[in-house]
């Protein structure tokens, strides 16, 4: 009903781009959503069951109400198509990536592309001469090494519950302990999956909130369970992205995108004060919500500190229109 009214209420679209977080082993490219590639999406939902899942009615909604328009799939998987082998690969039997699939795939790409493109374009280079580390904070976050213009590592793997403490999500876990849960205190796996999906990051850790706005004001108030959540949420903030310099020959910039990234300095500011062993300080300038919003991107590294920072307004939707564009070669 939302989307129909929505839909009555604009011009008729030429076509629609949907952004599917997850694309799995059959699709590598954002392409045209038909019979074939709406049952291949169907397949692979349970990979990330709070993306994927809930997307998948709104398509069938949109191709149903816009029958004659094409609809086109974006994924956040396709930027990392092109990992290389040994940042793909589990150590785990041949028989588990073989025959299950059992691989990472990475995360946020349609982010990361937008934001890639405008870091190029503030530091005056082309994109295939840039090695940086962008930096999606979100309510879900990862990081991603970026070498001459492609994706050569990231944090997030198989699904996007890996990498980085995120909002409401745990991020990566050892494994033994998921093990032990289950056999020690009898957790079952929709307890485990709804818990780590769900109840877990900033949110667990402060036991009120997993909006670091909220723990920024609850920590100045004395709250000891926010201040743990943001220093345990910021240094696995600076391990993911430390990891991510390892696979770079240089850091020509450390870039911020989504919500956290945008509109939150306190964060950012406790992320690269303690960053110094890779060339990065902290002082950094705060540019105001609304200006960063009208010009798209800021540098907020103060001059000759060190690495380049910035700050990159998330950019996801004209991605989408960008992509979606290209497929139908509009």
């Amino acid at each position: 009903m939302e989307l129909r009214n929505f839909l009555s209420e604009v011009p008729a679209p030429a076509a629609v781009g949907h952004r599917i977080v997850h694309s799995g082993p059959h699709l590598t490219g954002h392409t045209l959503i038909d019979a074939r590639v709406r049952a291949l999406l169907a397949d692979v939902a349970d990979l990330a069951p709070l993306h994927v899942t809930p997307a998948l009615p709104v398509v069938d909604a949109a191709r149903e109400l816009l029958p004659d328009v094409p609809h086109v799939a974006c994924f956040d998987t396709v930027f990392h198509k092109d990992l290389p082998a040994q940042a793909r690969t589990y150590a785990v039997p041949e028989r588990w990536r073989a025959e299950y699939g059992l691989r990472r795939y990475g995360f946020h790409g349609l982010s990361y592309s937008w934001a890639l493109q405008r870091t190029a374009q503030a530091l005056g280079r082309p994109v295939d001469n840039l090695q940086v580390v962008l930096v999606h904070l979100g309510g879900g976050c990862s990081a991603c090494a970026v070498r001459d213009g492609r994706s050569v590592d990231t944090t997030m793997g198989l699904t996007p519950l890996e990498g980085l403490v995120m909002s409401r999500r745990s991020g990566s876990l050892d494994p033994g302990a998921l093990l032990w849960l289950q056999r020690r205190h009898g957790l079952s796996t929709n307890e485990l999956d709804d818990t780590l999906h769900r109840h877990s990051g900033l949110l667990g850790l402060s036991g009120t909130s997993g909006d670091t706005r909220d723990l920024v004001r609850a920590r100045a108030e004395g709250d000891a369970a926010a201040a743990l959540a943001l220093a345990t949420f910021t240094l696995s903030c600076r391990r993911g992205i430390a990891s991510m310099a390892a696979s770079l020959d240089r850091l020509d910039a450390l870039v911020f995108t989504g919500e956290i990234g945008e509109d939150q300095p306190e964060v950012r500011e406790e992320i690269c004060s303690a960053l110094t062993v890779l060339g990065i300080g902290g002082g950094l300038l705060v540019p105001e919500l609304d200006d960063l919003m009208r010009e798209g991107l800021r540098r907020i590294d103060r001059a000759g500190s060190g690495v380049p920072v910035l700050v990159v307004a998330t950019g996801e939707t004209q991605q989408i229109a960008a992509e979606t564009r290209r497929v139908l070669g509009m």
